[in-house]
């Protein structure tokens, strides 16, 4: 750190610019120390390399301010919205059938996720081409502005399509969010990562609210012979509802904060002194100062170092960056290759499990409860209630468990996933609606500390000028999966456990498939 201090860093030719040493278990990481990186030396481009690490010097002497605070708050409604929008659909989908009377349901979750895949291949792929900025601003105003459209849909044709078009917007969240935020974190806080999953969590106890009152007095009841619109208008009010909430957390978004573009993101761009200038304003907002300079990034570049092109037309260079060579770069050697492979295929894995059984947990939930004799509307929405209410301390349990001695991120999302499946199988065995609620529960609390880790272990992962990239390629893993999932379920019968074995098998080879990855990011900085 001392030489970067002094202006001056070794150039990368000379033998003296080494590996910062590796924080051993058990050590924090504090400002001003040189830590080891998530993807060892050779992994990627080396002098990308070795500028990223003096960017992460830079960030890390800046340190955890006001800034990164506020950003905290606003990437929070990415989380909210990509768990909030399937939500929605899985709630809406029981009236909405019965007003239209659609003879096969999964259709309407069929229309999601190809919004989904949709979004996460344009939005992922996009901001490693054109950049963070313009995506992470785009993707809520997309889903607030079809979410409520959707409200006054005349037939399930209709509301199929404003499905799938709000969740274009809610598939580009994760993949943008994520990358812009790990890209501002110090290597001190990257586990704030994880916990930020809470919002993701929050934003089911609070869908579950507004439905509740809604869903459950303003919808045609169970058994119905006809269903006027008139007498449903329930689910077309909580769509406003949930819209207009969305529409807030754009404003705020939009209007009340000034995103920056990643300086790790400029500086694959090959400018340099735009990074250095966002690195500074970045420090400015949090009343420190940043000794970083251009020649710090400059002085790594061996000599005849040609940096990416600057010049000729912009829409041309942008257009000449859509390559599958970002794709190739993940998998560019050995390590590398298998981390890529095992982590979309633990994506993909999920991308079927999940839906199989939450996206139907309504039909689940009132059939079983039917079963056992009280399935009314009220105690389904008061279940789906304490079960969304459980998931709130799992994302704030994976946080912590991410930075335990012995544990990490893989020992913290192996384990979680495998419990996450073996909580399903043991719901089979529910006697009454009692236990089945229980099981649902302990299901909920895994699951939640399963997907905080894998939303922050992912991005770090990838480095940065293919993180969206890389992000996208898991989520996509992940939503093609998800449309099989309504698939399977229209030929499937969903009266019996075989979703849940199905799904309970999948969550547990995907947690077996973790241990196998090749890099544990605990105390490490990302690239």
């Amino acid at each position: 750190m001392a030489d970067i201090e002094k202006g001056h860093v070794p150039a990368a030719d000379s033998g003296d610019f080494k590996t910062p040493p590796r924080v051993e278990d058990g050590d924090s990481i504090d400002a001003g120390d040189n830590v080891d990186v998530i993807l060892p030396e050779g992994q990627v481009d080396p002098v990308y390399e070795k500028k990223a690490k003096i960017l992460n010097r830079a960030i890390q002497e800046i340190g955890m301010g006001w800034y990164q605070w506020q950003l905290s708050i606003v990437i929070s409604f990415g989380w909210a919205s990509d768990n909030l929008w399937p939500i929605v659909t899985s709630l809406i989908l029981p009236p909405v059938v019965a007003e239209f009377g659609q003879k096969r349901p999964p259709l309407l979750t069929l229309s999601q996720n190809i919004g989904l895949l949709v979004g996460a291949l344009f939005w992922g792929f996009g901001c490693d081409i054109f950049g963070r900025k313009w995506a992470f601003n785009l993707t809520l105003g997309i889903t607030a502005v079809f979410g409520m459209a959707a409200a006054g849909s005349p037939s399930f044709a209709a509301i199929g399509v404003f499905a799938a078009l709000w969740s274009f917007g809610v598939g580009g969240n994760l993949p943008v969010d994520s990358a812009i935020y790990l890209e501002f974190l110090p290597a001190s806080h990257q586990y704030l990562l994880t916990v930020l999953s809470v919002a993701w969590a929050i934003a089911q106890v609070v869908a579950t609210l507004i439905a509740w009152p809604l869903l459950g007095n303003l919808t045609c009841e169970d058994g119905d012979e006809t269903c006027a619109r008139e007498d449903n208008m329930g689910w077309r009010w909580f769509l406003i509802c949930v819209g207009g909430l969305t529409v807030l957390m754009f404003i705020i978004r939009f209007g009340s904060f000034t995103i920056f573009e990643s300086p790790k993101f400029l500086m694959g761009k090959g400018r340099d002194e735009d990074a250095v200038r966002i690195v500074h304003e970045v420090a400015r907002r949090n009343g420190k100062e940043v000794s970083l300079t251009v020649e710090d990034l400059r002085a790594v570049e061996p000599e005849g170092y040609v940096p990416p092109a600057k010049a000729g037309d912009a829409i041309r260079r942008k257009l000449e960056d859509v390559k599958l060579d970002r794709i190739k770069a993940l998998f560019a050697t050995r390590k590398l290759a298998l981390s890529t492979s095992l982590v979309m295929g633990v994506w993909a894995l999920i991308g079927l499990g999940y839906p199989l059984y939450n996206a139907f947990l309504p039909f689940l939930q009132a059939q079983r409860g039917a079963e056992f004799g009280d399935g009314s509307t009220y105690l389904t929405y008061r279940n789906s209630l304490i079960i969304a209410t459980l998931g709130v301390p799992g994302a704030l349990v994976g946080g912590v468990l991410v930075e335990t001695k012995g544990v990490g991120r893989k020992g913290a999302l192996a384990v979680s996933t495998i419990l996450t499946g073996v909580f399903l199988y043991a719901s089979t065995t529910a006697l009454n609606s009692q236990s089945l609620l229980g099981w649902n529960c302990a299901f909920s609390f895994c699951s939640n500390v399963m997907y905080a880790v894998l939303y922050g272990f992912t991005p770090e992962l990838f480095p940065t000028p293919q993180r969206g990239t890389g992000n996208a390629l898991t989520a996509t893993c992940n939503r093609v999966f998800g449309i099989m999932a309504p698939i399977v379920a229209m030929f499937a019968d969903l009266n019996t456990a075989a979703p849940v074995y199905t799904s309970g098998a999948l969550f547990i080879a995907a947690g077996l498939m973790v241990l196998a990855l090749p890099f544990e990011s605990r105390g490490k900085a990302a690239l």
